[in-house]
């Protein structure tokens, strides 16, 4: 089935050259001038990514951004900013208000084509479904689902990626460097400050005390580490 991306970017020529280049990747695009009827365009016909410019007349791409998180039929798509900004600051401002992937411009098409393959591939079920639980947490591969308290708990694909390889590596301190080779090996924007920031967005969903976590906890000096008890001792 042809994955469809949406795309908004108030720039025709950078809009053209985007859409040909997704289209000759066999993507299906539709394009947006503005952010306007994104949402409502969205909820009607979801896509399977959204790519947004930050620069856009009228509510800007993390506007946009934030509130394709807070509908829930749209929290989990994958959303990649596309901007002139490319401070390690605005970065960070991307992941934490949710965005999957940051392309700078100037930009590669064949570049920018790779990163929304690579983005995608995070969507790909697991060979192997399974369901992994701690406490009150549960998390199945097979539907990409977190249930915190039987709950179900909206997560990016790239939230969720990086869970479920904590539960099922229960009891390893990762560093940050280990984590960006597991889950971001096919993506460059990400740093090891990074990491911070999608662990701290993971323990605002699975911790009853995000400032003092029970499960994902951090091992000063070494990393990160996840404990599988429903009271794990030591915290930070």
């Amino acid at each position: 089935m042809t994955k469809t991306i949406f795309v908004v970017e108030d720039d025709p020529d950078i809009s053209r050259l985007i859409q040909h280049h997704l289209e000759a990747a066999s993507y299906s695009v539709r394009t947006f001038v503005s952010g306007a009827n994104l949402i409502s365009e969205a909820l009607r016909t979801p896509p399977s990514l959204f790519l947004l410019d930050i620069a856009l007349p009228g509510d800007d791409g993390t506007e946009l951004c934030r509130g394709i998180r807070l509908r829930p039929a749209l929290a989990a798509l994958p959303v990649i900013f596309v901007t002139a900004r490319n401070s390690e600051s605005e970065r960070v401002l991307g992941l934490e208000i949710g965005a999957d992937d940051y392309v700078s411009k100037p930009f590669s098409p064949r570049e920018l084509v790779a990163r929304v393959r690579a983005v995608l591939r995070r969507f790909d079920p697991p060979l192997q479904p399974a369901v992994r639980k701690a406490g009150a947490i549960e998390v199945d591969t097979g539907s990409m689902t977190l249930r915190v308290k039987g709950a179900v708990i909206a997560t990016t694909a790239t939230e969720f990626r990086l869970l479920d390889y904590f539960m099922s590596h229960a009891g390893r301190v990762f560093t940050r460097d280990q984590l960006l080779d597991a889950i971001w090996r096919d993506t460059v924007f990400v740093t090891p400050r990074s990491i911070d920031v999608y662990v701290r967005r993971l323990r605002e969903k699975i911790e009853s005390d995000p400032e003092n976590p029970h499960h994902l906890r951090t091992m000063r000096g070494a990393g990160y580490l996840f404990d599988t008890r429903e009271s794990a001792a030591g915290h930070e």
